[in-house]
């Protein structure tokens, strides 16, 4: 990687100055450029990145106002909004060269200057410039990485009667701060909403961090959402965020919120009637500004009535409820989910001629789908990438309900078949209830997704 090189502009009207300041500065910087005439500054400032300006306050003989450089500040800054100026002034300005400060000069250096003095306030100018610069990088960045992550997440798509009114609720909610509760099976889309909620809301430039709750252990759970010290435990080697202060200004969207222990809930409760959080190993709480929206596919009254949720921590996360159908009670949503996954895989995996017959259509509309709208999305690109012509047909699918006739009983089938086989049928049979299809085929959770995603279901 090349080494930037270090640019400075001098402005002064006199030559004896340019020169001085010419042979004390050129072996600080890799270039030093010159002006005696202020009228050249703004061609100078659009054709090269300069990181420091040292610019004189009077141009004009006799004149001691200041107001020459006040106006050349501004016009440098017009061009370059993070341009680092020092101006150079004489005693008398001092009063007027504070108040340049105030209005976007870095510092100002008093001829006769000290060298030294000198050379540390350019130094300081140049590392303020960098620094804004790498925030001004940074932001360009995660608006980026923004962009991207919501092209990751479909739009909502369907025009049911029920999906019409989630709509209507998502405009109403987006635009204030309300806490949100998101409803709904496995696959139904809950991350879609909150992400358009998010889309929809004044916080729409920050960024939405999304917590999987049901993967947060007792000992994890104060570590990843509050974050820690240096040194507040053995591997604690620096300090680091939580997802709180990471996500302030923007939304926090807590997945799986019924998977929370009962003392978690607390810790959780606490933290959100305050309004604060304390990292671990530190003893001074810190504020936050956070969107709160929840998610989960359990029945949370009913483990209230259970004891195993808390009935205060429900309503503190519940101002607004969305509750997401399942896409079998969606009619013909199923349709246009199909055409929009569709198209975007014939896209990624260029297969432009791709279509559908109608028996397909039928396939799809009459299948229960268990698993929602992920089943439909993995069963569409599934399909497109082992479609062997221009016309994906029932079988293509290989929906459960046709895994039978898939493999007859005289044929001898592999263990990861078989496998296969079990894990659709418990998927099937638990209407694509992850914890309740782990529990049983006796798994763990997370290897009933990794078994998921090595069969593509």
């Amino acid at each position: 990687m090349s080494v930037k090189k270090r640019k400075l502009l001098i402005v002064d009207d006199n030559k004896n100055v340019l020169t001085a300041l010419t042979r004390l500065l050129e072996m600080e910087f890799d270039q030093v450029d010159t002006a005696i005439n202020p009228n050249l500054i703004p061609n100078m400032v659009k054709s090269d990145d300069y990181d420091t300006i040292l610019l004189d306050m009077n141009f004009s003989a006799g004149v001691n106002s200041g107001n020459e450089g006040m106006f050349w500040m501004k016009e440098i800054l017009q061009i370059d909004p993070n341009a680092s100026i020092i101006l150079i002034t004489a005693y008398g300005d001092v009063d007027l060269a504070v108040k340049a400060i105030k209005e976007g000069a870095v510092d100002f250096v008093v001829k006769p200057w000290d060298n030294d003095k000198l050379l540390a306030t350019l130094n300081s100018a140049y590392n303020l410039r960098q620094s804004k610069l790498e925030v001004e990088l940074l932001k360009d960045k995660q608006k980026s990485l923004l962009e991207k992550i919501d092209k990751n997440y479909s739009s909502i798509i369907g025009s049911s009667s029920v999906m019409l009114e989630i709509y209507e609720t998502i405009k109403k909610v987006a635009v204030t701060d309300a806490n949100v509760l998101i409803l709904g099976e496995n696959g139904t889309g809950k991350e879609v909403i909150a992400r358009e909620i998010h889309r929809q809301s004044i916080r729409n430039q920050e960024i939405l961090i999304s917590v999987d709750m049901g993967s947060l252990s007792e000992s994890l759970f104060e570590s990843e959402m509050f974050g820690y010290e240096k040194g507040a435990f053995t591997d604690a080697k620096e300090m680091r965020k939580g997802r709180f202060e990471i996500a302030s200004d923007g939304t926090l969207f807590l997945d799986e919120i019924g998977n929370l222990s009962l003392s978690m809930q607390a810790k959780l409760l606490a933290t959100l009637q305050n309004r604060t959080f304390t990292r671990m190993g530190a003893n001074t709480p810190k504020e936050f500004d956070t969107r709160l929206i929840c998610a989960t596919n359990k029945n949370l009254k009913n483990m209230i009535s259970e004891g195993s949720f808390r009935e205060d921590l429900f309503f503190r996360i519940n101002t607004i409820e969305i509750v997401i159908p399942p896409l079998r009670e969606r009619g013909d949503d199923i349709l246009e989910l199909t055409d929009f996954f569709l198209n975007n895989f014939k896209v990624k995996y260029g297969k432009n001629l791709l279509k559908l017959n109608k028996d397909t259509f039928n396939a799809l509309k009459n299948y229960h789908w268990p698993g929602n709208v992920r089943e439909l999305e993995h069963t569409i690109e599934r399909a497109v990438i082992l479609c062997n012509s221009d016309t994906l047909k029932p079988d293509d699918l290989y929906l459960p309900s046709q895994a039978t006739e898939k493999f007859p009983e005289d044929m001898a089938l592999t263990f990861d078949e078989i496998e296969k086989q079990a894990v659709l049928k418990a998927i099937e049979r638990n209407k694509g209830n992850i914890f309740k299809t782990a529990k049983e085929l006796n798994i763990a959770r997370q290897t009933l997704y990794n078994k998921i995603q090595k069969y593509k279901l």
